[in-house]
């Protein structure tokens, strides 16, 4: 059974992990109201970090409902987001959006995120068999 639940082992906690996601983005998926960033892990653990900031709603209510939609989201694609450090960036105009829009939106780019992280190992499987 899987597990749906978000401890501090698949959380950014710090500046550090923040930072690193920052200067070694290795994918990216930019959705109109939010911008996801990714960086390969040496484990294959999915950890998230989320940035909504005062800019993108004023009102704690809103931002804390945007950061519990994409929480509630990732959850859900923990599995195939696996070997990844997640930033989750909210943009203007995401307030707006209804909570079943931007559920949609989310698994959409969830799945946009997995592919382009799998892409460069399938590429580098493919230089390995033509070497040989």
């Amino acid at each position: 059974m899987t597990d749906y639940c978000f401890p501090r082992h698949v959380r950014l906690l710090n500046a550090g992990d923040y930072q690193s996601v920052f200067n070694d983005t290795s994918s990216k998926v930019f959705a109109g109201e939010f911008l996801l960033l990714a960086r390969k892990r040496d484990d294959d653990q999915a950890r998230l970090g989320l940035i909504v900031s005062k800019k993108t709603d004023k009102r704690a209510v809103g931002r804390n409902r945007i950061k519990r939609l994409v929480r509630d989201s990732f959850r859900h694609h923990k599995i195939p987001l696996s070997g990844l450090d997640i930033v989750f960036l909210a943009r203007q105009g995401i307030k707006e959006l209804e909570n079943a829009d931007l559920h949609k939106r989310l698994d959409k780019a969830w799945d946009q995120l997995a592919k382009k992280a799998q892409k460069p190992a399938q590429n580098k499987k493919r230089d390995q068999t033509r070497q040989k």
